[in-house]
């Protein structure tokens, strides 16, 4: 079996790559983000292994980069479940003319409607071109895919995949879609119970490691082998990818690092 020496995992191309933190100080991270199921802000994690505030927080993203490119490597198959979800402060508009930041949900479950794996894409807007793109990404093509009667998710047909839509008003659906509900709920509560909100820039990053940890649910005491694995396979980021946003038209000033 191959190995890693310290100065090679360091000179690879790894989340640790060229860092400049100790790397006993690496794998303390990775242990406790692993083995706290809440998750665990930069806060949290710079004063439980002694670092400053920006470098746990560039830590923290960089292993959930790491959680993103694992989860990449595996599409979900079969049945499917598929919706939409708003995530924000709450107050003002509701339901899909919101300003808040869009979600495309997919869940795959058993033939007895168990969950098993899900993906969470934050999307512009909720049309049948970015359904259709989000699923061929994120979904086999060939899979059965559920969701309500939304218009725009009609369109999986003519991609690949079997559609059944059900109207979530009509009597007799209470139980349709019910763990993707529940999983959409649980997501929210994760975001606010540990990161207690964050700004629509990085809100992917936090739902890469909710999803993460949800599909490794059956496998907690293998967490931090398999995060640590993860992070030994990924690419790195730098800060500068994680704080450059597209300015807005018109706008002259200078972008803010924004550290959630």
């Amino acid at each position: 079996m191959q190995t890693l020496s310290l100065s090679s995992i360091r000179n690879s191309n790894t989340v640790m790559h060229k860092t400049h933190t100790k790397l006993t100080k690496w794998f303390l991270a990775i242990y406790l983000i692993s083995k706290d199921k809440r998750g665990i802000s930069a806060l949290s994690l710079s004063k439980q292994i002694g670092v400053s505030y920006p470098t746990a927080w560039l830590t923290v993203h960089k292993i959930r980069e790491a959680m993103l490119q694992r989860d990449k490597e595996y599409q979900l198959s079969n049945f499917v479940e598929m919706d939409d979800a708003f995530f924000g402060a709450s107050g003002g508009k509701r339901g899909r003319g919101t300003c808040k930041a869009k979600v495309l949900v997919q869940l795959s479950v058993t033939e007895e409607g168990k969950p098993e794996y899900a993906k969470m894409t934050v999307v512009d807007n909720i049309d049948s071109a970015t359904i259709n793109t989000t699923a061929q990404e994120n979904i086999k093509i060939g899979s059965a895919i559920k969701s309500d009667d939304y218009k725009s998710y009609k369109g999986l047909k003519r991609v690949g995949y079997e559609h059944e839509s059900v109207n979530m008003d009509e009597v007799g659906h209470d139980n349709d879609l019910k763990w993707l509900h529940i999983i959409i709920s649980n997501s929210k509560s994760f975001i606010l119970g540990t990161y207690h909100g964050l700004d629509k820039m990085h809100l992917q990053k936090y739902l890469n490691e909710f999803c993460y940890r949800f599909n490794r649910r059956f496998f907690e005491a293998e967490l931090f082998d398999r995060l640590l694995l993860a992070c030994t396979e990924a690419n790195t980021i730098i800060y500068k990818d994680l704080i450059i946003r597209k300015p807005k038209i018109g706008n002259k000033k200078k972008t803010r690092p924004l550290l959630n």
